[in-house]
């Protein structure tokens, strides 16, 4: 056999050999580097697509985002019992991978707003068939995700031999790195696409190419892996010890249960009651993982915090600053922080932290660092409330469902003075607003204008924001125009424009193009997007320029007086009034809250799985890998709970009660883990098996016994009947 051929024991495929590494490995990399792009891709950008574009509040698009990670965490338990003990792990990444790639073509194709938008406004008309489309698609994701989860890695662990030990460390390192390279590029890439506009009728966020391109990124991971297909080696599949440790527990409580009258003795442990059908050292093992799994009971508490980074962390971006200069970072931009910072930390945390805190001579064991882990994430999440309390400084306060709100504009060449009920005399410049709204508890108010006084009742509508525009002349009508009563959204910035002239205007905008404003009119809101705008004003041959520098989530409404005179610059003639300021607290503030929970996460998360590994017998990581991954599906369904059942009014004071719930169990597993006793599984196994041989030796000895004892007694029957003869003869 040529050495450039690796021997195989079994499987069709041969693969050469590279660099000391099997070909075949270099398509498992590229295959798990698409997925994890196309997973992660789809998922930064999942939670804005509820809000905005299936236009959910933000607790149900926050529960049924944690719903999804929910199931991508519970599908893989499915995956690993499909792939050992049916269709082998190639199968099974083949076909849930055709189920993973099928799913984000249907997300992608219930982001493409133009389908139903019969009256091409921009907003989809069958709202229904998009968020079919969307759970359906978010269904087969999961499914296949968490599916091939468990496959991958041990596949590209299968195509070595046993004295590659090297090179199989290795690849499982590369392996690694290739998720977190797949999640640190797609958290870059695809917030950038879904900022972009496209559309066939109308332009909207393009939040159909933001999930087109994962949904191409799992087509080539699917066809990059069937293009090694010759190359692989295929195990057969060999059964699943999760399967056995199931069968295995539940013949123990069904047995004891049985036998629960005090007529039967008493057992040193409920798994000894599966004697009488399991084999010993099975049964011993499984007492070495559950003692493990019980430690996982607190567990879930970290992860209803971790997930909330893709969710609650990124609404809250939304109502932030991302401007960095000359870079602008979009809301679901920030989550790159912690795949950043994980590739930052990891190698720190090993070759430097916790050195140094071994030379201090401190023992600080692995269930030390994962409550560290579990303290900092709280740490995060007091943080977040924090940055939270300064974002609602900076909210305006809207009106209540029996408050009304009014602004007043003054389109004259004079200024006037405005009596409203309950305030001071306003006196209101020529072609300026009032710098703030007025807030009435009464659905009509009398207002007085001018000397001599013009009173007019004015009926005002509950629960609106409202601008009263007073013409040059007070006895002209008077129009009420309905403002906004929350935030731009995806911190656009809302712009309409007031014609105080006597003649039309038309105005456009490189993006956006108002229309024809009557006189003394107005036009609707506009979206704008941060940065420098150029506004195009003109009115048969005559134009001129009015630009302004904007930044995320505020709301403008700009005057054109009926002095203004065309020319190239109009620049000083419109006044602007500020409706709702920018958001002014910036995205920075996030990246502490970002440094906690990653820090946490590496103490916690890697340190977790480290220990669960060491205190389990070689043949049970599997079931402790299941556990592992139960526990954060069960935190993102504490998320889900606390979302749709607390319903707490103030977001700062929901991360303080999830902050609290984290050190309150961070407690109680420090005490679980102070009562832990280390053990070493292969020691446990070893002394076993050497009882059992013994029992194995002193039943053979006893069998030997046994045999001679019937061989001396048959011989004194022989005897015995030897003498019996004698006497008659």
């Amino acid at each position: 056999m040529s050495d450039k051929e690796e021997p195989r024991k079994q499987g069709k495929g041969k693969s050469k050999v590279v660099c000391g590494y099997p070909l075949s490995i270099f398509f498992i990399v590229v295959n798990e580097f698409c997925e994890r792009f196309s997973y992660y891709g789809m998922r930064a950008v999942l939670v804005l697509y509820f809000k905005y574009f299936l236009r959910w509040d933000e607790d149900l698009a926050t529960s049924i985002y944690h719903t999804f990670v929910a199931l991508c965490y519970l599908t893989p338990i499915l995956g690993a019992i499909v792939a050992d003990s049916w269709l082998g792990k190639f199968k099974t990444i083949i076909y849930l991978s055709i189920v993973y790639a099928i799913g984000q073509v249907a997300m992608a194709v219930s982001a493409i707003h133009d389908i139903t938008d019969s009256d091409r406004d921009g907003t989809p008309n069958n709202m229904t068939f998009h968020v079919a489309m969307s759970m359906v698609g978010l269904f087969l994701i999961a499914l296949g995700t968490g599916g091939i989860k468990p496959c991958v890695a041990a596949f590209g662990g299968d195509q070595f031999n046993e004295n590659q030990e090297k090179q199989r460390r290795t690849f499982f390192s590369v392996f690694y790195l290739c998720i977190n390279g797949g999640s640190l590029l797609s958290t870059i890439i695809t917030p950038i696409l879904r900022a972009q506009n496209c559309g066939i009728h109308s332009q909207q966020k393009c939040y159909s190419l933001a999930f087109g391109v994962p949904a191409a990124l799992m087509m080539v991971a699917l066809v990059v892996f069937i293009i090694g297909s010759g190359m692989y080696y295929k195990a057969e599949p060999q059964g699943n010890i999760m399967l056995d440790v199931c069968k295995c527990i539940g013949f123990a409580i069904k047995n004891r249960y049985k036998h629960r009258s005090k007529n039967y003795p008493k057992r040193q442990h409920w798994m000894d009651w599966a004697e009488e059908k399991y084999d010993k050292l099975l049964i011993a093992q499984i007492k070495m993982v559950l003692k493990v799994l019980f430690l996982y009971i607190p567990l879930p508490m970290f992860w209803t915090l971790f997930d909330q980074k893709g969710s609650r962390w990124t609404l809250q971006a939304t109502t932030m600053d991302g401007n960095f200069g000359s870079l602008v970072i979009q809301p679901d931009q920030m989550q790159t922080i912690n795949p950043i910072f994980i590739l930052t930390l990891v190698p720190i945390m090993d070759s430097l932290i916790y050195p140094l805190i071994s030379k201090c001579g401190l023992n600080f064991t692995p269930l030390k660092r994962m409550t560290v882990g579990m303290f900092l994430a709280a740490i995060a999440f007091v943080c977040a409330a924090l940055v939270q309390i300064q974002i609602d400084k900076t909210l305006p306060t809207f009106p209540s469902e029996s408050q009304s709100q009014l602004k007043l504009l003054n389109m004259g060449t004079n200024p006037v003075t405005v009596k409203l009920p309950g305030n001071d005399p306003l006196n209101l410049p020529a072609a300026q607003a009032s710098g703030e709204y007025f807030t009435f508890e009464t659905q009509t108010i009398k207002i007085s204008i001018g000397s001599p006084e013009t009173i007019k009742n004015v009926v005002l509508t509950k629960g609106l924001r409202q601008t009263l525009l007073i013409p040059s002349n007070i006895t002209y009508e008077w129009l009420l125009t309905d403002d906004l009563t929350s935030k731009p959204e995806e911190g656009n910035n809302a712009i309409r424009f007031i014609n105080g002239m006597n003649r039309p205007v038309n105005i456009s905008a490189p993006a956006v193009d108002f229309g024809l404003i009557e006189p003394l009119y107005y036009s609707n809101y506009s979206k704008i997007k941060n940065g420098k705008t150029m506004f195009t004003l003109w009115n048969g041959s005559h134009s001129c320029n009015y630009s302004k520098d904007f930044g995320f989530g505020s709301s403008y409404t700009f005057f054109i007086p009926s002095t203004l005179i065309f020319g190239q610059n109009c620049q000083e003639s419109i006044t602007a009034s500020e409706d709702i300021k920018p958001n002014s607290v910036h995205m920075a503030l996030q990246i502490p809250q970002y440094f906690f929970i990653t820090a946490g996460e590496v103490m916690f998360s890697v340190t977790g799985l480290e220990f669960s590994y060491s205190q389990a017998p070689s043949n049970m990581k599997a079931v402790l890998q299941a556990g592992w991954l139960l526990t954060v599906a069960i935190g993102n369904f504490i998320v889900l709970i606390v979302a749709e059942l607390a319903k707490i009014p103030k977001r700062w004071a929901e991360y303080i009660l999830f902050a609290s719930l984290l050190v309150a169990v961070c407690f109680i597993f420090s005490i679980m883990a102070y009562f832990y006793t280390y053990i070493d599984p292969a020691e446990v196994e070893a002394q076993f098996k050497k009882d059992n041989e013994d029992d194995e030796h002193n039943k053979s000895e006893l069998q030997k016994l046994e045999v001679e004892m019937v061989k001396k007694v048959s011989i004194k029957n022989q005897d015995e009947d030897d003498e019996g003869k004698k006497t008659k003869i």
